[in-house]
């Protein structure tokens, strides 16, 4: 989608949102896949509310672009503006235990950060890609870890109430791979409380965490990261593999020869082949184990 509306275009400088025409949005993905649309980048969250309103005025439909690690956006000309905020500087500020994160700031970044204060609990994370707010959302996890086992408070915005809220620990449940967030809720801050770690000892275990993710993931390889969630008691990645899959594609969208439960994007693979793909591994998975895949990864079409 493209703006047009002259009054609208002439009031994003006063919003101090910057705007890109035409931006290709796959571009902005892990998985490099993906349309385009015109994009805008919000300098200053105080703004969005009035933003938001005035899209909506207007019959602008929008979407929210975090780290872009855990999405796959359809192709073509997108019907959607798509919004990206930008972080304050610094990113993360640490008052004893508390930490202050914006949610746009690098998730692994932050955890590093944390770690030369000697702040730990957050080391099996280290290597799950994409922003702080994405991990939030989804209650991100690894090797036992989950983001919501830390956080004290969000602030965010709030689509229903069209305001920015801030809201505690204990109003937000969190869950394996689900929070109760309204989808269309935008983080903007977390405040986490770490437990004091000496530094020798986060870094050990963040090179723990490390060493697994690289003997079992394509790290270097296009991927959004895990593409179904485990079912309950089960292992999405062995059922996957123990089908042979692994190396399966439909046109360059692949399925990792490191991680069944990975797809990679081999080339120049579409929005349409990795669906394809998605779909056809999951109806092997249901007819060989009576099991319905739900997917990890967020699709956007139509």
């Amino acid at each position: 989608m493209r703006l047009t509306d002259p009054i609208l275009i002439a009031a994003l400088a006063e919003l101090a949102v910057e705007r890109r025409e035409g931006a290709s949005i796959g571009a902005l993905t892990s998985l490099e896949i993906g349309g385009v649309s015109d994009l805008l980048i919000v300098h200053d969250s105080r703004h969005l509310p009035e933003l938001l309103r005035r899209l909506s005025g207007c019959g602008i439909a929008h979407r929210f672009l975090g780290g872009g690690s855990n999405v796959l956006v359809m192709d073509g000309e997108l019907p959607w503006i798509m919004i990206k905020l930008a972080g304050r500087t610094p990113d993360v500020t640490i008052e004893g235990q508390s930490v202050l994160v914006e949610a746009t700031a690098d998730l692994g970044r932050t955890v590093t950060f944390c770690a030369k204060n000697d702040l730990g609990g957050m080391e099996g994370l280290i290597g799950v890609p994409g922003s702080v707010g994405g991990a939030l959302r989804m209650n991100a996890g690894a090797y036992g870890t989950q983001i919501g086992t830390f956080v004290r408070e969000v602030e965010v915005y709030r689509a229903a109430s069209q305001q920015i809220e801030t809201l505690r620990g204990e109003q937000i449940s969190f869950a394996y791979r689900h929070t109760s967030f309204a989808p269309d809720d935008i983080m903007l801050r977390v405040r986490l409380e770490l437990p004091r770690k000496p530094y020798a000892d986060v870094v050990r275990d963040i090179r723990v965490s490390n060493e697994k993710r690289r003997a079992s993931q394509p790290m270097n390889q296009k991927s959004a990261g895990c593409i179904f969630k485990n079912p309950p008691g089960g292992s999405a990645g062995r059922m996957i593999d123990g089908l042979g899959l692994k190396g399966f594609g439909v046109g360059d969208a692949r399925v990792s020869d490191r991680h069944a439960n990975f797809f990679v994007n081999a080339g120049q693979a579409t929005a349409r082949e990795m669906l394809a793909l998605i779909d056809s591994v999951r109806e092997r998975v249901h007819t060989a184990h009576g099991v319905s895949l739900e997917e990890e990864v967020i699709v956007w079409s139509t």
